[in-house]
C-alpha cells in the first residue's frame, strides 16, 4: 500500500494528471493485479449478501417505485431486476436503480466505518447490472467489485465527508467508476475521466439521513450507481469531467470539504498490487 498526499492547487499550477488522485484511482482500475483468492470468496458472499438482503425488501414502497421505473426502459439484451423471471431485462442503468434501491431499502448489507461512513455493498448493484447487459464472465464481474470496493473504503478512511454535512454517495460514485472500468477493462484515460464525472454528479448533503427521513434514504446509493454508469458511458464516447475533481481550486476539497488550507491521505495499493480491501469488511447491520 502507499499513502496518496491530496490538496487544493491552484490551476495555475497545472496539476499533472499523473499527480491527482482521480488519476491513481484510474491506475489501479486499469492495472493487471492479480485477483487474491480470498478476497474472491468474500466477493461472492457480497454478491450473496446484497441478493437476499434485496429480496427481503421486495414488497416495500420504494423498490416497488424503483422497479416500475426501471421496467420503463426495458432492453433485449439488458439487465436483470432482482425478483422478476430472468428473463425480463432493463438498461442496465435501470437495473442499477432498482436493484440498488433494493439492497439499501432495510440498511442491512455490510458496513465499513473509518473517517467516515460507507456502505461498500452499494458499488455492486450498478456493476452486476454492467456486466450482465455487457455479457461479461464472472471472473470480470469479481474483478470489478474488488475494485469498487478497494477504492470506496480507501476514500472512507482517507476523506471525511460527514463533518461538512455531505453524505457518503459521493464516495460511492468514483468507486463504482473505477469497478466499471476495471469490469470493463477499459483504459487508465477513460477510468480518470469517469471517476471525476462520477464524484462530480454525485455531491449532495446529508439531509437526506437528517429530520424527515424520506424514502430517499434507500434511493441514494441506487443514484449514485446510476449516475456512475451514465458517467462512464459518457466518457467511453470521449467525453470528458471537471479537472481535476479533487485538487481543483474551485472543486471539492476547496469549496466543498476543508477548503485550501486541508491535506488529506488517502490510502491506495500501488499498481498490480491485489486488491483486498473487501476481506475486512464487517457484514453488520447499518446504523447510518
Amino acid at each position: 500500500m502507499r499513502n496518496i498526499t491530496v490538496k487544493v492547487h491552484p490551476s495555475k499550477a497545472n496539476l499533472k494528471k499523473k499527480d491527482q488522485l482521480a488519476w491513481k484511482i484510474a491506475e489501479i482500475s486499469s492495472d493487471k493485479a492479480k485477483l487474491n483468492k480470498d478476497a474472491i470468496e468474500m466477493v461472492i458472499n457480497r454478491i450473496i449478501d446484497n441478493a437476499s438482503v434485496a429480496i427481503a425488501s421486495y414488497n416495500r414502497k420504494p423498490v416497488v417505485s424503483a422497479r416500475q421505473m426501471a421496467l420503463a426502459h426495458p432492453r433485449k439484451k439488458g439487465a436483470n431486476v432482482f425478483g422478476l423471471n430472468p428473463k425480463v431485462k432493463v438498461d442496465c442503468e435501470w437495473a442499477a436503480w432498482a436493484n440498488g434501491t433494493a439492497v439499501r431499502e432495510l440498511d442491512y448489507h455490510d458496513t465499513f466505518l473509518a473517517a467516515d461512513y460507507s456502505h461498500p455493498g452499494d458499488n455492486i448493484p450498478a456493476i452486476l447490472a454492467v456486466a450482465q447487459q455487457k455479457g461479461c464472465n464472472g471472473l470480470d464481474l469479481i474483478r470489478g467489485i474488488l475494485t469498487g470496493y478497494e477504492v470506496q473504503v480507501n476514500l472512507v478512511k482517507g476523506i471525511c465527508l460527514h463533518e461538512h454535512k455531505i453524505d457518503h454517495i459521493a464516495h460511492l460514485g468514483p468507486s463504482v467508476a473505477a469497478g466499471l472500468g476495471s469490469l470493463l477493462k477499459l483504459n487508465t484515460e477513460t477510468i480518470y475521466q469517469s471517476v471525476q464525472q462520477a464524484l462530480h454528479t454525485t455531491i449532495s448533503t446529508r439531509q437526506s439521513r437528517k429530520g424527515e427521513i424520506s424514502s430517499w434514504k434507500a434511493f441514494a446509493p441506487a443514484h449514485a450507481g446510476k449516475l456512475a454508469v451514465e458517467a462512464v458511458d459518457r466518457c467511453m464516447r470521449g467525453e470528458g469531467a471537471p479537472s481535476p475533481i479533487y485538487e481543483g481550486e474551485d472543486s471539492v476539497i476547496a469549496y466543498v470539504l476543508s477548503g485550501p488550507g486541508k491535506k488529506y491521505t488517502v490510502p491506495l495499493p500501488k499498481v498490480n498490487e491485489p486488491k483486498k480491501s473487501n476481506i475486512r469488511n464487517l457484514h453488520q447491520r447499518a446504523f447510518c
